[in-house]
């Protein structure tokens, strides 16, 4: 799979448990890169979810996997560089004109584009997109330029300890949640996207690098192919529907 080459670190951002990096990539975009310091179960837990986005539809940030040459970190442009790490790692591009998504403009989001979002959040264990009127942080972008939301981040995705009511509560699309998981002509509608989506998974599974499925040389990952498997084959079941 081709990869964008890392050519410079310019900074990394103060928000986000992570903390990524961000770069300028040989293709001249800048991105905002997760590497060893972010954990591997993060890096494939986005990977993943990245692609099941685009598959199901939903209007995410572009995403590369990108190259960081070890010559780059050797030569310790920054005290934290070894937190990037050399080798493959996660890409999210950086939309120039986004604000993250506020109370003000969760209203500007179409509803169905919105009600895209909680159920994919619903269905990938995604409970890390709070937004209520006393604050939050929703891991949406909202492009000032276009006037459209842009998702990112998945690092907490297929979550073992999702706790579904909470997600009920303060998910930022929360609203939406009766006019979907009520009605049984939407929740036949989102299963039929969702088994589309869940189709190309084993495609998705072959280009996951080989290098994050371990954090050092043997010891595995603190995440495994079968527990991502099973949470995204729930769409084929009807509790998958169920409200706690």
């Amino acid at each position: 799979m081709e990869t964008v080459i890392i050519e410079e670190i310019q900074g990394r951002a103060k928000q986000g448990v992570t903390k990524p990096f961000i770069c300028q990539g040989d293709d001249g975009a800048v991105y905002f890169v997760k590497g060893i310091g972010a954990g591997r179960r993060s890096q494939i837990c986005e990977w993943v979810s990245a692609q099941l986005a685009t598959a199901f539809g939903l209007p995410i940030a572009d995403y590369v996997l990108a190259d960081v040459p070890v010559e780059l970190v050797e030569i310790q442009v920054r005290a934290d560089i070894g937190q990037l790490g050399s080798g493959i790692v996660f890409a999210s591009r950086q939309i120039p004109h986004a604000d993250e998504l506020s109370v003000t403009t969760r209203d500007l989001v179409p509803p169905e584009v919105a009600m895209d979002i909680l159920v994919f959040d619903w269905w990938v264990h995604n409970e890390d997109r709070h937004l209520t009127e006393l604050g939050g942080n929703p891991n949406l972008l909202w492009d000032v330029r276009s006037d459209e939301v842009a998702v990112i981040d998945h690092n907490q995705a297929f979550d073992p300890g999702f706790d579904a009511a909470r997600f009920i509560e303060s998910h930022v699309f929360a609203d939406y949640w009766n006019q979907v998981f009520s009605d049984h002509v939407e929740r036949r509608r989102y299963g039929e996207r969702l088994a589309i989506a869940l189709s190309g998974l084993e495609d998705i599974r072959a280009t996951i690098p080989d290098s994050w499925w371990y954090v050092d040389e043997g010891v595995p990952a603190n995440v495994t192919w079968g527990e991502i498997a099973s949470c995204l084959e729930r769409c084929h079941r009807e509790d998958f529907w169920n409200t706690p």
